[in-house]
């Protein structure tokens, strides 16, 4: 196994917030030793280094936010019978370029306003008024358990419109890439 650079220890360490008396403990070396490191003074053998590299993503891995933590809590959404009139004012007065789409308490697809424009403007203007949410919605986004880190949502909401939000089977909440932006602030 490959480790970091040794500088990498002062930065982690100090951007968790805690003291190398703290690592020290966390990692079985002495508090001289990671100042001896972080210092340039020492080099630590590839065992100790070790140690404190797995500490430190211990502390990492605990203080990184999961997706339930920067998710949305209110999922504006419509239902697959809904007629597209209603989703495009509930999208248009929202802000929302696309929203969840139900079947009942069940996600069945994704209304995007790039689908529902194409269908206004290609589709038969005649059959536009009758059309219902479910003859037009996208598959159903990514669903991901609220304890997923949030950083493996960044590579995923590249793939994915919105990545839902779920908590023992139930959706509870909806990430965008405004959210992930936010994250990275």
């Amino acid at each position: 196994m490959i480790l970091p650079k040794l500088d990498y220890i002062r930065q982690a360490r100090n951007r968790l917030g805690i003291t190398q008396r703290r690592l020290a403990a966390l990692s079985g070396v002495t508090t001289s030793m990671i100042n001896q490191i972080e210092s340039g003074r020492s080099k630590p053998s590839y065992a100790t280094a070790l140690n404190i590299f797995e500490a430190l993503s211990k502390l990492e891995e605990k203080s990184s936010p999961r997706a339930g933590d920067i998710c949305s809590k209110e999922i504006v959404n419509v239902q697959s019978v809904d007629p597209i009139s209603k989703a495009a004012e509930l999208m248009r007065t929202n802000g929302y370029s696309q929203v969840p789409v139900f079947d009942g308490k069940t996600v069945t697809g994704i209304l995007t306003e790039e689908r529902l424009t194409r269908e206004m403007l290609v589709g038969d203007p005649k059959k536009v008024p009758g059309l219902r949410v479910a003859q037009i919605m996208e598959s159903c986004p990514a669903i991901v358990d609220h304890n997923t880190p949030a950083k493996a949502l960044i590579t995923l909401i590249r793939f994915s419109k919105a990545i839902l939000v779920s908590n023992a089977g139930s959706v509870t909440g909806i990430i965008t890439t405004s959210d992930i932006l936010k994250m990275m602030e």
